[in-house]
């Protein structure tokens, strides 16, 4: 089997991972001799306006477990045809709802939802199930799903566990509490074993919460608050999706899937005209593997407000804002000073999106404040426990294919991981392998504490952490309350984890999908308070 990492030494580190050449993606997708992908690059750029999901609608209100009640929502999981371009024929995807992304859900602080998600998927998966894969069986239904409301402090029993997947004619009824500040957080599919697949087919969508300390700062809101959601694929001529796989029948499970075609909100190259002023824009990356380096095509500053978890303590300002998989950036644009202008959006070498700024007058009423929202930062001395835990690479000799595993433990091993409701615990997550790992906890928030270089042979071999360079703190835009950390090859990534919310079983992953659906995930388990 051919490994990505054959190609590109260094996979998914955060330098490497925005540009993946079109011959790493041919080879991958075993295409050699075959009819190729679709070139992107001979599309017609910026002829589709950026097209918004969606919102939610209740259809009534019931009674929540917590006795509650809350409004109900139900959400049909099923295969759409979507045209992700005016030049393309229209393209089989699944979607929660009518269009990918899915149907956006709205909601404030402390006020809970109903969502009835069911599974109206047909029969047969339309992408290459790796049956070798944990949780993957062959005699197992293909279109199985369940949904994670990722980045929510959400009751164990509505999270979404990887293996409470069900099967199309069947649904399950989450409730989501929302007891959380505001944030963008985003739901998709979690089925074990087949993640990365119903992910790429098209399972996401975005779900925002607000509170007042929000409403209170007067940011850019109404028509002026845009989702952007990226993703990217690989397309036939026809259209429809194609997916890497291995040139072994027997093992398709390829270590990363990175597409050329890059996708904002479901279309190839979109523009949105925008007026000459401020405008928020809440970006998630939900790509399966690719890193997004975001700039303005002008150079241009951004000013960075928030990240996984809410608002920043302060406005961050940038002109790069790096997204792995699964984070989310709060970012505000103002258009005033470029009138008549037509800007990219671009991660090199990619161009996203064109935003193209009116000439006439507009009177701006929002604000931009210096001081957003405290964040305090937590003492290392609260915390009870450090835990220790290894991110590992293994290679099966004999199909030369690369595996990842969490602290060199299989998903199918008792738990270890067992943190007491209401305490704080360290984790330092060393990283032994060449990748770039973006780590993601259910159920908490965290805050990272600092990154350590370290010898990786020496700990390997010899069982030593001995570091190479002094502790470096996080950057100014991780200074907010995070749900996923980049952990960096070779280096010791320390986060500060109170667990807060639940007891129950939940499970912490690589949000690489490729690296969770091949053993890259573990279930933990918050135990009661007193246990």
């Amino acid at each position: 089997m051919i490994t990505r990492r054959s190609f590109l030494g260094q996979s998914t580190r955060a330098a490497a991972a925005a540009c993946v050449p079109s011959i790493l993606a041919r080879s991958l997708s075993g295409q050699t001799g075959e009819v190729p992908n679709l070139d992107p690059g001979k599309l017609a750029r910026f002829v589709d306006p950026l097209p918004l999901p969606p919102i939610a609608r209740p259809l009534d209100h019931r009674t929540a477990p917590d006795g509650t009640r809350a409004p109900f929502y139900r959400v049909p999981i099923q295969a759409v045809s979507q045209k992700l371009h005016r030049d393309l024929p229209p393209t089989p995807l699944w979607a929660c709802g009518s269009s990918v992304p899915g149907i956006l859900f709205e909601t404030r602080s402390g006020e809970g939802q109903l969502i009835e998600w069911a599974n109206q998927l047909p029969p047969k998966h339309f992408l290459p199930i790796d049956h070798n894969l944990m949780g993957a069986a062959k005699e197992l239904p293909d279109s199985r799903t369940v949904v994670h409301l990722h980045g929510g402090r959400t009751p164990a029993e509505s999270d979404g566990y990887p293996e409470d997947w069900y099967t199309p004619g069947k649904s399950r009824t989450y409730h989501y509490p929302n007891r959380q500040d505001a944030a963008l957080l985003w739901y998709h599919d979690h089925a074990m074993g087949i993640n990365r697949l119903n992910i790429y087919a098209g399972l996401f969508g975005l779900y925002i919460v607000r509170d007042a300390a929000e409403d209170a700062l007067n940011l850019p809101g109404g028509r002026y608050e845009i989702p952007l959601v990226l993703a990217d694929r690989d397309l036939k001529p026809d259209g429809s999706l194609s997916y890497p796989v291995s040139p072994d029948p027997n093992r398709p499970w390829v270590p990363e899937a990175f597409g050329e075609t890059q996708l904002v909100n479901g279309k190839i190259f979109p523009y949105l005209d925008v007026e000459p002023r401020r405008y928020r824009f809440r970006i998630l990356n939900a790509a399966n593997a690719r890193f997004y380096r975001l700039s303005l095509s002008n150079a241009g500053e951004m000013q960075q407000i928030g990240t996984d978890q809410g608002l920043l303590p302060a406005p961050v300002a940038t002109k790069y804002i790096q997204l792995a998989p699964g984070e989310r950036a709060d970012v505000v644009i103002d258009f005033s000073a470029a009138r008549g202008a037509k800007i990219q959006l671009e991660s090199q070498p990619f161009e996203l999106m064109q935003f193209r700024v009116g000439t006439s007058p507009v009177t701006d009423t929002s604000t931009l404040p210096r001081a957003l929202r405290p964040v305090p930062r937590i003492a290392e001395s609260t915390a009870v426990r450090t835990r220790r835990l290894t991110l590992d690479e293994t290679m099966d000799m004999v199909a030369q294919s690369v595996g990842m595993l969490l602290n060199k433990t299989r998903w199918s091993a008792p738990i270890t991981e067992k943190p007491v409701l209401n305490t704080t615990e360290i984790w330092e997550l060393v990283n032994l392998t060449e990748d770039t790992h973006p780590i993601h906890l259910h159920l908490v928030r965290f805050q990272i504490l600092d990154r350590r270089r370290f010898d990786a042979f020496d700990y390997t071999y010899n069982h030593k952490l001995r570091y190479t360079s002094d502790a470096m703190p996080p950057d100014a835009n991780e200074l907010g309350w995070k749900d996923t950390a980049r952990a960096n090859s070779h280096t010791v990534t320390r986060i500060i984890v109170p667990f807060t919310g639940y007891a129950g079983r939940y499970v912490w992953h690589c949000h690489i999908l490729e690296h969770e659906d091949n053993e890259m995930m573990r279930p933990y388990e918050v135990l009661p308070a007193g246990v």
